[in-house]
């Protein structure tokens, strides 16, 4: 399996890239946060060589107007991975199934050629969701052994730690069908 990492505002731009091959980084939140890393901590990414995905933290309604807004400010390039967060907010809201979905359809609407998948915690996915649409793929949060995430769905990457900072893994053979499932292989 694949090790990879994803990171926030809240992690430096000079994140270590060493025996990592991918990266998740926040890129917006809602309708009106952008993160303020969002260039340096792409820009450490690419110049790592890592294959790249961007997450938006999806909150209860606007679903067409953040899916619009997640496009506008996540850098677009050939292979980057598209990704929602989809959990409890702030508030201790959470969007609905079908506004989950439907932001996962936007999403692919506006950026056809990439791969759009769900992030869900383990809570989430077994007693939240209703639908099981994950669009491209499952990126399961369960903090226990690397790539033994306890659901039964096909995921395609597990964030398996929060500590020091969160870390996953990826059900890839290596970095090379990774790309190609991206699509910049």
């Amino acid at each position: 399996m694949l090790h990879g990492i994803d990171v926030s505002a809240y992690q430096s731009s000079s994140y270590d890239t060493d025996g990592v091959s991918f990266v998740f980084i926040k890129a917006t939140e809602g309708r009106s946060y952008v993160n303020p890393k969002l260039s340096a901590q792409t820009e450490r990414a690419r110049d790592a060589g890592l294959v790249v995905g961007f997450y938006h933290f999806l909150w209860p309604g606007n679903i067409g107007a953040q899916a619009e807004y997640f496009v506008r400010h996540a850098p677009e390039k050939a292979g980057d991975i598209l990704a929602v967060d989809w959990e409890s907010t702030s508030e201790g809201t959470h969007a609905s199934n079908a506004e989950k979905d439907l932001f996962i359809r936007k999403v692919k609407d506006l950026r056809p050629s990439h791969q759009v998948v769900l992030y869900a915690n383990r809570h989430f996915w077994l007693n939240i969701d209703t639908t099981s649409y994950a669009g491209d793929g499952l990126w399961i949060a369960d903090y226990v052994s690397a790539g033994k995430p306890r659901i039964k769905a096909t995921w395609r990457f597990h964030q398996y730690t929060s500590e020091p900072y969160d870390k996953n893994v990826a059900a890839f053979a290596d970095k090379a069908a990774l790309r190609a499932w991206a699509g910049n292989g």
